[in-house]
């Protein structure tokens, strides 16, 4: 329990990152239900890895509001993708968080209760702009999975 509890909320430091870039970008992201839609990866050393990143991938960085020195975006072919953080403390493998696109965020969450994951509190909640929800579940094992759904939760499912 403790190990998921850990998840959770390094896992809810990290989708800060999805909630800016998100909020800061025009069109809600499209990439069809069951796909990656973003992604974070933690570091203990921001400039060495976004050297190691630009170098492997050719991504390009731009810097998150209110966080600066803390995290960048992850832009690749001119298309926002992801976030590189800086960790808390060491890299631990529940560091790091993907975010799979879903068509019904309630549902899903449902679903992921039945299989026997667990949505921390706090999660599903909406972005802000009508772009969105998102939520955090872990799975029985406790690693963290993000869901985004480009329709924002109804009043009551939030």
């Amino acid at each position: 329990m403790r190990t998921r509890f850990l998840a959770a909320t390094i896992a809810f430091v990290l989708t800060a990152g999805l909630c800016a870039a998100l909020d800061q970008k025009a069109p809600k992201l499209d990439v069809g239900d069951g796909r990656v839609a973003w992604f974070d990866i933690t570091t203990t050393n921001l400039n060495q890895s976004k050297a190691f990143y630009a170098g492997l991938f050719g991504w390009e960085f731009t810097s998150v509001a209110g966080a600066e020195n803390l995290a960048l975006e992850i832009v690749s072919g001119g298309q926002p993708i992801g976030t590189l953080r800086v960790a808390e403390g060491k890299i631990s493998p529940y560091d790091g968080v993907v975010y799979i696109q879903v068509k019904d965020l309630p549902a899903s969450c449902a679903k992921a209760k039945e299989l026997g994951g667990m949505i921390p509190p706090g999660f599903p909640f909406n972005l802000s702009d009508g772009r969105g929800a998102i939520a955090l579940v872990t799975d029985p094992a406790g690693h963290p999975v993000g869901m985004y759904s480009r329709t924002p939760l109804p009043a009551a499912a939030k």
